[in-house]
């Protein structure tokens, strides 16, 4: 079905829902005025979709806006509106309930809801919304100095989804991964690798505890060792002199790599370039195998050795929004917002990480989308304030940017935590925790919580087989509902779907009537979940929807005597198939017809 149609769907069976109640309230607050009840019509009357199932399936403050001029309590104009309201085939019944207007959908409306699924398919819930509008989301972006661990897998599957969810209603979504392939930490990388390969050709090592220590490096050193065995190596009285420099971390660290750059000299490129490749690789598999595709690995290197922050830099002066101090040079990001003013170009003449950052995101922009979202760890909040502020000394609109922070990730088997330090080399890989309970637990267990929210993920309980497994719930669901068209082709029995869609007025059940108004609910829900960035929506809509099926099948026979009440019941578990299967596959998780 095109998109159109399904625009047409959604704006019948939930905009056009939503003005046929505004509408209905205009005639009500008309008759109020005309009484002299009522000074003037408001503007706009807010309808929205009841949050708790007890209150309807929409609701309306209006009357408590509308009591703020004085006129009578909000009790009593909401029972004044409700009086005036003409009666609708539509509306079931309207309750006044302090102050808010509650509207019950009749079940006659609702079924409306089981023929567009059923001709929409995979379409079901997609909208234009978007209007074709260019996003770019730069998600995971993990630095190529280790694997990718457990909490990257949360940044990937929380990116993935955001990005369906965006195509979902209308963008044009464009995924990027931006390679931090440049700087300090990559600095660290090649030393923790220029150790093993010491320690590989006979070097008593004491690794310090600043650098990398994964056994994912030995086999990198390895692999540098069989190809060059010519590589200086200091003597050991120089290197213990090296290892043992008695400062601070930090200024350690600093002397360190100036000490390795100094020993290798034109060979450091050899353990910068294989260790930056061997990861990158491992990264690029990995995440091909959780079946991630990036339209745009983006070089942090190759950005900066074709000039880009330096043309950002005269943009800046040129604009008037930058200052000379202590030999640096320093962006007025005060001016915009920021907490501090941030240093461009070090009093050493080398720009800091914030140009960098700062180049690149005018860079996003000058490739002409029209909103661009980072999706980042929750250790980057101070992050945002600076680079909205350098967009808009840039000229640019910071509200064009979207910073979606994720929290952490712990790991659990069972009651026991799991340790997760990358520098010390003890955590759990992506690709063991995929091996483990599977792309599918992974991804699903990685959305259940929005992602501002902390995270513990218990493996015993992603690969139960218990309705205690929220994944295995919801997938159980779909095998129910394929299981009992099996048994009706074992029974020589053939679902006639004209004949259900002509018979849905028998489904008269409560049970029926809360399934049909959860399948009327998937459309607002995708709108909702990707214009606020929040996939987890869909992961408690589906339990949801598994639930209210659940409770359906344990209360029904689908497969009864009556042919028109027989193909109804399978019109409606079919329309719930459809729509779990829309719901998975914008998380990109695999639904099984059998368990």
């Amino acid at each position: 079905m095109p998109t159109g149609d399904n625009n047409r769907f959604h704006q019948k069976i939930t905009l056009a829902m939503k003005h046929h109640i505004e509408r209905l309230m205009q005639h009500a607050l008309k008759q109020l005025q005309e009484e002299e009840a009522l000074p003037a019509i408001p503007a706009f009357i807010e309808v929205e979709k009841a949050k708790n199932k007890q209150h309807g399936d929409f609701t309306s403050n209006i009357a408590l806006i509308l009591a703020k001029l004085g006129q009578k309590t909000a009790s009593e104009m909401a029972e004044q509106i409700v009086s005036l309201l003409p009666i609708s085939p539509m509306i079931e019944k309207v309750v006044a309930v302090n102050g808010h207007i509650n509207f019950f959908i009749s079940l006659a409306a609702l079924k409306e809801v089981v023929p567009t699924i059923l001709n929409q398919k995979e379409t079901y819930g997609r909208c234009k919304i978007g209007r074709g509008k260019r996003i770019l989301i730069e998600f995971l972006s993990a630095n190529p100095t280790g694997p990718l661990h457990v909490g990257h897998g949360r940044h990937i599957a929380f990116g993935i989804a955001m990005a369906n969810l965006l195509d979902a209603v209308g963008f044009k979504s464009y995924r990027e991964y931006y390679i931090n392939d440049s700087g300090r930490q990559m600095d660290i990388l090649a030393i923790s690798i220029w150790l093993r390969y010491l320690q590989r050709c006979g070097k008593e090592i004491v690794f310090p505890s600043y650098t990398y220590q994964g056994d994912y490096l030995v086999s990198i050193a390895n692999i540098i060792f069989e190809q060059h065995q010519h590589i200086f190596c200091p003597t050991s009285d120089c290197l213990s002199a090296i290892l043992a420099i008695d400062h601070d971390e930090e200024l350690a660290l600093d002397q360190l790599i100036l000490q390795m750059k100094l020993c290798l000299n034109d060979q450091y490129p050899i353990f910068f370039n294989i260790g930056l490749e061997n990861i990158l690789a491992d990264i690029r598999d990995d995440l091909s195998e959780f079946g991630v595709q990036f339209d745009n690995w983006f070089s942090e290197r190759q950005f900066a050795a074709l000039g880009m922050v330096n043309s950002t830099i005269e943009l800046l002066k040129e604009r008037g929004h930058v200052y000379s101090s202590e030999g640096a040079l320093w962006l007025k990001s005060t001016a915009f917002g920021d907490e501090k003013d941030r240093v461009l170009i070090r009093s050493n003449g080398q720009p800091t990480y914030c140009a960098h950052d700062i180049a690149y995101h005018l860079n996003k922009f000058d490739r002409g989308f029209d909103i661009v979202v980072d999706v980042l760890g929750s250790d980057h909040h101070g992050y945002i304030p600076r680079i909205r502020a350098a967009l808009e000394a840039a000229g640019v609109d910071p509200e064009r940017l979207i910073h979606l922070l994720v929290q952490f990730v712990t790991l659990h088997r069972g009651n026991q935590p799991l340790p997760m330090s990358m520098r010390k080399g003890h955590f759990v890989s992506l690709r063991d925790l995929r091996n483990e309970v599977g792309n599918d637990a992974a991804r699903f267990f990685y959305l259940m919580r929005r992602n501002e929210q902390h995270m513990d993920f218990d493996l015993e309980l992603a690969v139960s087989q218990s309705q205690e497994n929220p994944l295995y719930y919801v997938q159980y669901a779909f095998v129910r509902i394929c299981s009992v068209f099996k048994q009706l082709e074992k029974q020589k029995l053939v679902y006639d779907e004209t004949m259900g869609l002509a018979s849905l007025m028998l489904l008269t059940s409560k049970k029926e009537h809360q399934l049909l108004n959860t399948l009327s609910l998937y459309p607002d829900m995708i709108m909702s979940a990707a214009l606020h960035y929040q996939p987890h929506f869909v992961t408690l809509y589906l339990r949801d929807l598994a639930a209210d099926f659940h409770a359906y099948y344990n209360s029904q026979h689908f497969i009864v005597e009556e042919p028109g009440l027989r193909n109804a019941r399978l019109a409606l578990i079919s329309a719930v198939k459809q729509t779990l299967l829309n719901g998975f596959n914008l998380l990109s998780i695999n639904i099984p017809e059998s368990m």
